[in-house]
């Protein structure tokens, strides 16, 4: 542990631009889907909200007169504010997201809200007709490949060269998953030419044009031939996730000044017995129906880690806590949270607490938990939370997922599939983000 805490964060390629100028290039990119989520969200109400599918179009005209934008315009942006988790939808309410609150002042949501929208380019920009579905899904899968060589190129790269590259990367795949029949000899199956990819073209100028929509890359006609040459945006969460970057661990000091939603932050990369000293410390120097209050306003939120980190805190508290913790169990997003709480409370071993949830609160309970790892942690942690789901297999998983209505389903899955290595498994899960995003079954 002492290793991990203290081990510096790998640095960025020479010439990527400070964060700082990285975030103010993720809030032009996002500039539109901002406006559009606080129009909706905040300064109107869910009936406003400008809804894509059937019975769209007067709320989409109404925000396109506001913003003065087109109703494409308005579509595009609220997918986008949605897929960056700016706006949350609960039924029929609209409600600005946690990264929308924190737009202006920080920017690590800002670079997480942008990447979120990376990792989900292909939502973004609908596929061409006429394509198998499972085409789509291989060149889904090969874009990484073609994104490490711009990123590995230094600057821009013919669209051919891309092609051929993802023309491999493509076969390899195929190459992967094929079974030779048992009837066909080996010798004959390694001189078989290797299926043809129909329609890669077509499929090439999608995927760059859809990581050029979400402002990853950029596409250049050329005077000869057309060129693709990543945004320092791109540039650097390509980097990020090659060399899968480590937070540094958070000093706890003087968090005993802060609020409780800066506390809890800056508690974020401790280790549990560190940690429980700084919630004692911080409950210390308040009352502790100020501090309990404090801490169920920030659970209320919209970030998925700090309500966590709350229930964590509500723990060190104990019995003062008890009345106002019972009370929040008619809430949906505090529910699981409260339930478990009140069990341990009671003296339910912590390892045993999970029986008081239903199957349908553990699932919420799953899903919002990967979305406080899609948000703040590591994407080897994503893969591994799949582990502690109560559905005994993938698809079961995933089919309770869709039900559990949870808002930030979407993203969760875009994440995950991003994440795993599986390439079948990605593949499924990414299949049901995009069935959850367009409302199908």
């Amino acid at each position: 542990m002492t290793t991990r805490r203290t081990r510096p964060a790998p640095r960025p390629p020479e010439g990527t631009p400070p964060r700082a100028e990285l975030a103010r290039q993720a809030r032009h990119v996002l500039a539109d889907a901002v406006r559009i989520a606080r129009w909706a969200a905040v300064d109107h109400g869910p009936d406003t909200a400008p809804r894509s599918g059937p019975g769209a179009a007067p709320a989409q005209e109404r925000a396109a007169a506001a913003l003065d934008l087109t109703p494409g315009q308005i579509r595009a942006g609220w997918d986008r504010a949605r897929l960056a988790g700016l706006v949350e939808l609960h039924g029929d309410t609209a409600r600005p997201g946690w990264r929308l609150h924190a737009w202006d002042r920080d920017d690590s949501a800002v670079l997480r809200g942008w990447v979120a929208l990376f990792d989900a380019w292909s939502l973004v920009h609908p596929a061409p007709e006429g394509v198998a579905p499972s085409a789509v899904a291989e060149v889904v899968e090969a874009v990484p490949q073609v994104l490490s060589l711009l990123q590995l190129s230094q600057g821009p790269v013919l669209v051919p060269a891309l092609l051929d590259l993802l023309g491999q990367r493509v076969e390899e795949l195929r190459e992967e998953r094929c079974e030779v029949p048992e009837d066909v000899p080996a010798a004959e199956a390694a001189d078989a030419p290797a299926p043809a990819v129909d329609g890669l073209p077509a499929l090439l100028d999608w995927a760059l044009e859809g990581l050029a929509a979400v402002g990853a890359l950029t596409l250049d006609p050329g005077t000869d031939e057309r060129h693709a040459t990543l945004t320092p945006l791109g540039n650097w969460a390509v980097w990020v996730k090659l060399e899968q970057i480590c937070v540094a661990a958070q000093s706890p000091a003087g968090n005993i000044e802060q609020s409780a939603e800066d506390m809890l932050r800056g508690c974020a990369r401790l280790t549990p017995g560190p940690a429980r000293d700084e919630y004692r410390a911080w409950l210390a120097a308040r009352t502790l129906s100020s501090a309990v209050g404090e801490l169920l306003a920030v659970a209320r939120g919209e970030d998925a880690l700090l309500r966590g980190l709350a229930f964590e805190a509500l723990r060190v508290v104990g019995a003062p806590a008890e009345t106002e913790v019972r009370a929040t169990v008619a809430e949906p997003s505090l529910r699981p949270y409260a339930l478990l709480w009140l069990a341990e409370y009671e003296g339910a071993d912590p390892d045993d607490a999970q029986e008081v949830l239903t199957r349908e609160e553990s699932t919420w309970l799953w899903v919002d938990t990967a979305a406080a790892v899609a948000d703040h942690g590591e994407s080897e942690l994503l893969v591994r939370h799949l582990d502690s789901a109560v559905q005994g297999t993938v698809p079961a998983l995933l089919d309770e997922v869709r039900a559990v209505g949870h808002p930030r389903t979407v993203q969760v899955l875009v994440a995950l599939a991003a994440a795993h290595p599986d390439p079948a498994l990605a593949k499924a899960v990414r299949r049901a983000a995009f069935q959850v995003h367009t409302g199908g079954s």
